[in-house]
């Protein structure tokens, strides 16, 4: 074949050009399947500290402490409230946050109970462990637990716990890891949270 003949030459035009439109279209196709990757795992993420706040609020309180009589507390500091007597609403400055993480519970912020009593471990462990059906890679040290102050509740209640606290499941360290970049970079989540009023704060089950 002459020079001139083979400059004229189209006949392998159409392969050059899908190999350089190639890596772009599988770039592309990886794209859009990390998109919907990416909006389920967030939605398994949020699921599960849904799951793990419903459990928390019908379960017992993994600080016991916050479970005490709430007659005779001063909410206002010797304010106008002053002390609680049977059956006044517990208002939500009674109680700053209580943060629980796999290990202990202890007060973030004031005012707080002198003795939160002995962290309930099990309950915490078996929160997780709800949660893991949503999402398998959950571990105990990913999930942060808080309780504060709700305004419901009445001093001396006699059919359960005064305070009905609010209670809040984050859920830390969620990793996503694309397609389109070969696995070989990953990046995390935003924490996600649920907040829920606890209710009544006794046994092991939920729904």
């Amino acid at each position: 074949m002459s020079a001139r003949r083979l400059l004229r030459d189209r006949s392998g035009a159409s392969a050059a050009e899908f190999a350089l439109v190639l890596p772009l279209l599988i770039l592309l196709i990886f794209g859009l399947i990390d998109a919907g990757r990416l909006g389920f795992e967030y939605n398994q993420a949020a699921k599960a500290t849904q799951i793990g706040a419903r459990y928390l609020a019908v379960t017992n309180i993994l600080a016991p402490g916050l479970a005490g009589s709430y007659l005779g507390v001063d909410p206002d500091g010797g304010g106008p409230l002053g002390p609680l007597t049977q059956g006044d609403r517990i208002p939500a400055s009674v109680l700053g946050e209580v943060r629980c993480t796999s290990t202990s519970c202890t007060c973030q912020t004031s005012p707080c109970p002198t003795n939160l009593g002995t962290f309930n471990s099990a309950n915490f462990t078996a929160m997780v462990s709800r949660m893991r059906g949503m999402r398998a890679s959950i571990e105990n040290a990913d999930v942060i637990v808080s309780y504060t102050g709700s305004g419901l509740g009445y001093a001396g209640d006699p059919n359960g716990m005064d305070l009905s606290p609010l209670v809040t499941v984050s859920l830390q360290n969620v990793e996503f890891r694309p397609l389109f970049l070969f696995g070989l970079v990953s990046f995390n989540l935003p924490d996600f949270r649920t907040t829920l009023p606890v209710e009544d704060s006794s046994g092991t089950e939920s729904n």
